[in-house]
């Protein structure tokens, strides 16, 4: 390991994320507070937060819900119900509760590699893995990363197989000038704290299929049919069951998972930034890049469209020593980071995935492994000093590998 002690370093004193709950989105709650004796839980706030969210990303409908991971609950329990149980292909690289839910849901999860410069699923492997027991491929735009391209889609479109898109941590990136979320059947979205915007926890499903949509609505709230817009869907119900009180028919074994009007009153209040916010991390992501040692770290992602609200930092080459200085020196120059980038690293290494699947060949997986060892990410937010950002280039770039 290289001497990184002697002096003592600068503090750059840059945590994942800063409070991305302004002043003016307190106010606003505030404000909604201030009525006479406001509805708490969701109601016309949260109707108007789905409406402006489906015209900001470019779908018909959108479910408010309590987190992302319970937005990835209600997809996968959905595609259960409407399409009965299969394989459903899933990445390697991503956050534990897209794969719990395929498990959860009693879905058979399918595993490919990842590719390397967009840190989602290799299109290629995805393909080879189609079959007529695939029922959805559940695809992850990691950190930020368009992970589709046109020969994917064309593939989907060609076999009927229904594309998910989890967009919890890309909301604002485009694929071909299109936003992400706006490919697949279904997709979700995470407005956790250290996500693009935040509603202190929630998170959003978006479709275009009115049936769906529907579902997603009775689900959230205990599988209750009133809970659906469609007049027809109800009167339908109640024919069906006229020995059922019509206000407490249940459709589905469904969740709580709603949200709150105060949830949605800070939304609303940040949604009107969002585009702002998201053109600077991209200005960070690239001045972040470009100052790299493309000798010593990947610099080659695919950004065309990207949003990322992390930087990603990984070593081109699986190098301990260098791995081990990065993180000192990260650690001594107080710049918080996470190993494995998403979700911690190859989620096929987990106790969870192990006691469900057994132990892995990880040799058919080298590219999220490589992630796993040797990848990390660090914060980016709009308010991120650029010279902060050259600062670290440069301790970065100076640190010594293994000979």
């Amino acid at each position: 390991m290289g001497n990184l002690t002697g002096t003592v370093a600068e503090n750059l004193d840059w945590p994942l994320m800063r409070n991305n709950i302004s002043r003016a989105d307190l106010d606003a709650v505030v404000e909604y507070l201030k009525q006479d004796a406001p509805p708490l839980t969701h109601g016309r706030q949260v109707r108007e937060f789905e409406k402006e969210w489906s015209a900001w990303l470019g779908t018909d409908y959108s479910v408010f819900v309590n987190s992302g991971a319970s937005a990835n609950l209600l997809t996968i329990t959905a595609l259960r119900e409407v399409y009965g149980l299969g394989e459903i292909i899933v990445p390697p690289l991503t956050w534990v509760s897209d794969i719990a839910s395929v498990l959860q849901c009693g879905f058979t999860p399918v595993f490919v590699d990842i590719n390397p410069r967009t840190l989602g699923m290799d299109t290629e492997q995805v393909v080879a893995k189609l079959t007529t027991r695939t029922k959805a491929v559940f695809l992850t735009h990691v950190l930020g990363y368009n992970a589709l391209d046109q020969r994917l889609l064309d593939e989907l479109s060609a076999r009927h197989v229904p594309l998910l898109e989890d967009v919890c941590e890309s909301y604002g990136g485009t694929s071909c000038g299109r936003k992400l979320g706006t490919f697949g059947l279904v997709s979700n979205f995470s407005f956790y704290y250290a996500h693009h915007m935040s509603t202190i926890e929630g998170g959003m499903i978006s479709t275009s299929d009115r049936n769906l949509y529907e579902v997603f609505r009775m689900l959230r709230s205990h599988g209750m049919v009133r809970e659906s817009t469609s007049k027809e869907l109800r009167e339908e119900y109640h024919s069906r069951h006229p020995d059922l009180n019509p206000d407490f028919i249940f459709a589905f074994p469904g969740y709580n998972v709603r949200p709150t009007e105060l949830g949605a009153v800070i939304g609303r209040s940040q949604l009107r930034r969002l585009d702002g916010n998201n053109q600077r991390r991209r200005e960070n992501l690239q001045l972040f890049l470009s100052n790299l040692d493309m000798a010593k770290y990947r610099t080659d992602f695919e950004t065309t469209g990207s949003c990322n609200y992390a930087f990603t930092l990984v070593l081109k080459h699986a190098d301990p020593v260098l791995c081990e200085n990065v993180m000192a020196s990260l650690n001594q120059h107080g710049v918080e980071f996470r190993r494995g980038t998403s979700g911690g690293g190859n989620q096929l290494r987990q106790p969870y995935l192990k006691k469900a699947l057994g132990e892995t060949d990880f040799s058919k997986f080298p590219n999220v492994d490589h992630v796993h060892f040797y990848g990390f990410y660090i914060g980016n937010y709009p308010g991120l000093e650029k010279g902060k950002i050259l600062d670290l280039c440069a301790i970065l770039n100076a640190l010594p590998g293994q000979v």
